[in-house]
């Protein structure tokens, strides 16, 4: 969130910034409204001033004068209220300044290759979607799922399941082993405030599933990642500076309602309402978000070329970047199926975006309190790498191989096979 005294020093440069976001933001009308709260206090200022003066001078012919006054100042208070959440609404649904480093454009047509790696498949036969082989090793049952639940989710059976637990624990244990990071099971449930401070309300509202509670409780939402409730762990605190940086790992369930996704990868795993993610999370001094960008791509790339998947590594353009991000890396893996990369990881630094919303502070050495920085990354989605590893690693049978790296977790199991 954009803080209104920041905006109004470089009101100009700000606009300017927002432009490369191409969102339709009422400029003007945020303007005009800032400038009407600002004449609104200094007149309530003065009429506070005249009224102490009067009960000061405890001059009785003026008694009435200061009721007028009074009514006055509960008129203004109240104009003042009404601007206040106009301008509070317009201020929570703009999205970050993208940073200097993100290329200028409107969509992922626009987004720039950064790096490819590892090596592509060759097949001497016509591979197989995931969808295709995980039916025919009867290990992936979408119409079970429609039946007992709805589209968009599915069974995930025998040594897939296996398959997709040994992933994420791989990933974790990577995280917490080799990268530093600190393993949280973290509650599913957020609150709207939670939902607030990392940016998935108000704005995104119709992509959340909220949970229906007894009559007149607080706002709940499942989870649409474990970024939100990772990241609000730091909420309305002041975090120790030598405890900088938090770095926070954890394997969660994933709920989205995928709204604006109609007619988009309707068959198989690719969206899910319900999905399995590893996320990265790290809370850091606000100058340091940019390295710690670096270092959190770096251990999600790690994770595939464990794998040995192929992947490449792509920096977002300032119109596909999330709403609180300033520079987004995607990570793409190869899928053969396709013959094209798909997404698998977005690792993403907010700057202070997200601190402003959730009041998330630390003091730096001159004893000056500061917004802290804030980093979210997939470390990565979990049925997506499953979708991967089915794809690039088939055999002409229908038999999948398991990743070296991943055997040790599958009771050494070398392949999946129907029998």
């Amino acid at each position: 969130m954009h803080n209104l005294k920041e905006i109004r020093k470089n009101y100009e440069n700000f606009k300017k910034a927002l432009q490369k976001r191409f969102i339709d933001i009422d400029f003007d009308e945020l303007a005009n409204l800032d400038k009407n709260n600002r004449e609104l206090i200094q007149k309530k200022e003065n009429l506070e001033k005249e009224k102490k003066d009067i009960s000061k001078s405890k001059d009785k012919s003026l008694f009435e004068k200061s009721k007028q006054i009074s009514l006055s100042i509960d008129k203004i208070t109240e104009e003042q209220n009404t601007i206040k959440d106009k301008l509070e609404k317009i201020l929570s649904n703009i999205p970050n300044i993208p940073h200097s480093d993100v290329p200028v454009g409107k969509d992922e047509n626009d987004n720039v290759e950064v790096s490819k790696s590892g090596k592509i498949p060759e097949f001497d036969f016509k591979p197989l979607s995931h969808y295709e082989l995980g039916e025919k090793l009867k290990m992936l049952d979408f119409d079970l799922a429609t039946k007992t639940t709805g589209s968009r989710f599915v069974f995930v059976k025998n040594k897939l399941a296996l398959l997709e637990r040994a992933l994420s624990n791989f990933m974790l244990d990577t995280h917490i082993t080799k990268n530093g990071y600190e393993e949280i099971s973290p509650p599913l449930f957020a609150s709207d405030n939670t939902m607030f401070g990392t940016g998935q309300l108000p704005k995104f509202e119709n992509d959340q599933f909220e949970i229906k509670l007894e009559k007149g409780s607080d706002r709940k939402f499942l989870i649409p990642t474990a970024e939100v409730i990772l990241t609000n762990m730091v909420k309305d605190k002041i975090v120790d500076k030598k405890t900088l940086p938090l770095r926070f790992v954890a394997s969660t369930p994933c709920f989205r309602k995928e709204a604006g996704s109609y007619g988009k990868d309707t068959k198989g795993m690719i969206r899910q309402h319900q999905f399995y993610k590893v996320e990265l999370v790290s809370i850091v001094e606000n100058t340091k978000c940019l390295e710690e960008l670096e270092r959190m791509t770096n251990c999600a790339t790690d994770i595939l070329d464990l794998l040995e998947l192929p992947y490449r590594k792509m920096i977002l353009c300032s119109g596909d970047m999330g709403f609180s991000a300033e520079k987004t890396y995607d990570i793409e893996v190869w899928l053969p199926s396709e013959n094209r990369y798909r997404e698998i990881s977005s690792c993403s630094s907010c700057s202070t975006f997200q601190g402003v919303r959730m009041k998330s502070r630390y003091k730096d050495e001159n004893k000056e309190t500061l917004f802290v920085g804030t980093l979210n990354g997939s470390g990565l989605a979990v049925g997506r790498t499953l979708i991967a590893i089915l794809e690039n690693y088939q055999e002409k049978d229908g038999s999948i191989n398991i990743p070296k790296v991943l055997r040790p977790y599958m009771n050494n199991l070398e392949k999946i096979t129907l029998n």
